[in-house]
């Protein structure tokens, strides 16, 4: 008998067991979830936002040469840019190092996009339209206008010799120019036709916005 009321008494008095919530655990987990994909969702709109921005760069600064309409109109307008930053660092002194540094960068920039499109666009163009020997010529030459910048960066900007090779430099780029725009390049214009210079155009443009 008071076996049995103590067991009654154990079982009144006996701590609750704490009861486990219905789907505990899997909440927690939810909330993990949530948290990481929030964490991702903001890594994604800032990667967007990023390439945006990259985008609207870009269209910047291929702006001018798409609004001269023309692929031949448009490397004049680049040709003319590039010397204009030549004639930017001739204009410096030995003790603007930092200027001339910003410039070269400058300058190499705008003369590595146009040779990427000239060299992918341009220059296949002349091939296919019968002037091969010309268009590995100046595809020949711009070897050595990537040796020419590769050889400025490496110089003190300081250094007399700096000047001395900016001058040379200049002096190459500008024949080159003239021999695309008054030889080689208004033969080529002249024979695509519209319906050929709007798909050059098109295709000129299209690899100018990759280097922008």
């Amino acid at each position: 008998m008071a076996t049995k009321a103590q067991d009654s008494l154990n079982k009144t008095t006996a701590p609750a067991k704490p009861r486990r919530k219905p789907g505990g655990s899997p909440r927690r987990s939810q909330t993990g979830s949530t948290g990481i994909a929030t964490m991702f969702g903001v890594a994604a709109a800032g990667l967007a936002a990023g390439f945006a921005l990259n985008m609207g760069r870009k269209a910047i600064v291929q702006a001018p040469s798409v609004a001269a309409g023309d692929w031949l109109e448009a490397i004049k307008l680049e040709h003319r840019a590039a010397l204009a930053l030549f004639d930017a660092i001739l204009a410096t002194d030995e003790d603007e190092p930092a200027k001339r540094t910003v410039l070269l960068t400058q300058l190499k920039h705008a003369l590595g996009k146009h040779a990427f499109m000239e060299e992918n666009a341009v220059y296949p163009a002349l091939r296919v339209w019968g002037d091969r020997a010309d268009a590995d010529k100046l595809n020949h030459d711009h070897g050595y206008v990537k040796q020419a910048l590769y050889e400025l960066e490496n110089l003190d900007k300081d250094s007399p010799f700096f000047i001395e090779k900016v001058t040379t430099f200049r002096a190459e780029v500008e024949a080159h120019i003239r021999e695309e725009e008054d030889a080689i390049f208004p033969p080529l214009h002249a024979g695509l036709g519209e319906e050929g210079n709007a798909k050059l155009t098109a295709a000129a443009n299209k690899e100018g916005f990759k280097m922008a």
